[in-house]
């Protein structure tokens, strides 16, 4: 199918509660909407979103509560889970979708993703889930032990230069593992982009782990067709959390992991990973 590019359409949304969502729209046809992960923003889909515009979709990304261009409110409590899901399922109502929806989630956008399958089944067609964040036993027990306790000084953070996150985020990405050529797993308009993102998210959003609800008891209600995606080498989340939740949902169509990259496959490889999620979208 050869379907013209058109021009992407960044928009503001204020909704009922008084706060604002940023978000893009890209393309005509069925909606797809893609949530991204905890200090990330829209433009973790950047790859994406003109891959499904040529097959003939609607892609909507948004950034999340405290997160890029949205609301950041100025009180630490008012940073959880529930609060990032209530903006995102009002946001949806907003767009006033007739149809059951797909969702595409990456990280902690992925646990977000399975809460409104779990609580609006007749709204959700199916699910694409990426290294999702669904529990908090997925962290490692330095991260688990930071984030049990609510974070109320957050202002060195707010402080932190960009160029600080830079370096963190060209360390991390650097490809220490023999046998592959290239330098950096992320390329570097994505390590520029992700650097960006963490300067500009909101320092409070680090108080949202703590607060995420465990989705184990609730994942046999996810009856959606779910495509399964994760990085071998995750240092985030434990690698080993996804196949385990592969065998726990009850019609996980295809899991697949990508050995080489980490905690963001979708930006790591694209070309591999983004045929494989077109492929499911097809089948569904």
């Amino acid at each position: 199918m050869n379907v013209k590019i058109t021009s992407v359409e960044y928009r503001k949304m204020p909704l009922p509660n008084g706060n604002k969502v940023n978000y893009v729209h890209q393309g005509n046809g069925e909606p797809v909407i893609l949530i991204h992960g905890l200090a990330a923003s829209l433009h973790d889909w950047d790859d994406l979103l003109p891959e499904l515009e040529r097959a003939g979709y609607a892609g909507y990304a948004l950034d999340l509560l405290g997160h890029g261009e949205s609301e950041k409110p100025v009180r630490t409590r008012d940073y959880s889970v529930e609060n990032a899901y209530a903006d995102f399922a009002e946001w949806l109502d907003m767009l006033d979708f007739r149809d059951p929806l797909i969702l595409i989630g990456h990280s902690l956008g992925a646990g977000i993703s399975m809460m409104y399958a779990q609580r609006n089944p007749e709204r959700v067609r199916a699910l694409v889930i990426v290294n999702p964040f669904y529990s908090m036993k997925q962290l490692p027990p330095v991260l688990q032990r930071v984030f049990r306790k609510q974070l109320i000084n957050t202002a060195l953070i707010d402080r932190t230069p960009y160029r600080v996150f830079r370096f963190f985020v060209d360390m991390t990405s650097f490809n220490f593992y023999l046998g592959h050529r290239e330098t950096h797993i992320l390329p570097e308009h994505i390590r520029y982009q992700t650097a960006l993102d963490y300067k500009r998210a909101s320092s409070g959003i680090y108080n949202m782990p703590r607060t995420l609800p465990s989705s184990d008891a609730g994942l046999s209600s996810i009856h959606q067709p779910t495509l399964l995606l994760w990085g071998g080498r995750d240092q985030t989340l434990a690698p080993a959390s996804f196949p385990k939740l592969a065998e726990e949902l009850p019609n996980v169509v295809k899991a697949k992991q990508f050995p080489i990259c980490g905690h963001v496959p979708h930006q790591c490889h694209p070309g591999e990973l983004n045929p494989v999620v077109m492929e499911f979208l097809r089948q569904v």
